[in-house]
């Protein structure tokens, strides 16, 4: 099933604490610094069905980073998290505002900032403390509330009264297989074929009203709104 809406929480890893702790044998701090956060990143896929896995799911983390050690030793990194989404999501984030779009196969971006480590009590000594006694906390990962929507691209659109012959035509001139039946609405979610190298997406039918909600044109009208013809 082709899902086209997701609303959906991403979260950055947070950084791990900086590390309290003192040499056993001699006076001194050594405790080491926390590791950052991973990070997210979205990257570009030509799979439509993309957004299908992520439904799956209300929120989505990036590993913490490691907690400082003794012995100065600083805690990993941890590894950046790529999430897939399909060419045509649009992506705002509720509270900001903000939109981020995908429009072309090598898009990469990223979207949630990891949190950066916490320094531990050795990076605190100095010639007037020499036994800080405190170590700072890794700092919280980058969280967004979002809003996905997957508006295809294509480079045709076929819009038409529903069981008019919109899939017979894409059947006949692609190597799509669409479900094609001798009743209205037989198609229920966009199928796309390729000619010569171009894209034509099929849309579900429209019916007079569509545009303000009616049937199924309210959900598939932007599937037509960035093709060219």
């Amino acid at each position: 099933m082709l899902i086209t809406e997701v609303d959906i929480i991403f979260k950055g890893g947070d950084g791990g604490n900086g590390k309290l702790s003192f040499y056993k044998n001699r006076r001194g701090p050594d405790g080491g610094n926390g590791g950052k956060g991973g990070s997210i990143y979205v990257v570009a896929t030509s799979d439509i069905y993309a957004l299908s896995d992520l439904s799956k799911s209300s929120k989505i983390e990036a590993e913490n980073g490691q907690e400082g050690m003794a012995k100065k030793k600083n805690g990993r990194n941890a590894d950046d998290l790529e999430i897939k989404l399909p060419i045509g999501a649009v992506i705002t984030d509720k509270d900001s505002k903000e939109i981020f779009e995908i429009i072309g196969k090598d898009d990469r971006f990223l979207l949630c900032e990891g949190g950066l480590g916490g320094l531990g009590n050795w990076e605190y000594r100095s010639s007037t403390n020499i036994t800080p006694l405190y170590a700072q906390n890794g700092f919280k990962g980058q969280q967004r509330d979002l809003y996905i929507n997957l508006k295809l691209i294509a480079n045709y659109g076929l819009i038409g009264f529903p069981n008019a012959g919109k899939s017979s035509l894409l059947k006949e001139i692609t190597s799509a297989n669409p479900k094609i039946g001798n009743y209205p609405f037989t198609t229920l979610e966009p199928n796309l074929g390729e000619l010569n190298g171009k894209i034509i997406a099929d849309i579900p039918g429209l019916i007079e009203g569509a545009s303000v909600g009616k049937g199924l044109g309210a959900k598939f009208l932007k599937h037509i709104e960035k093709v060219s013809l």
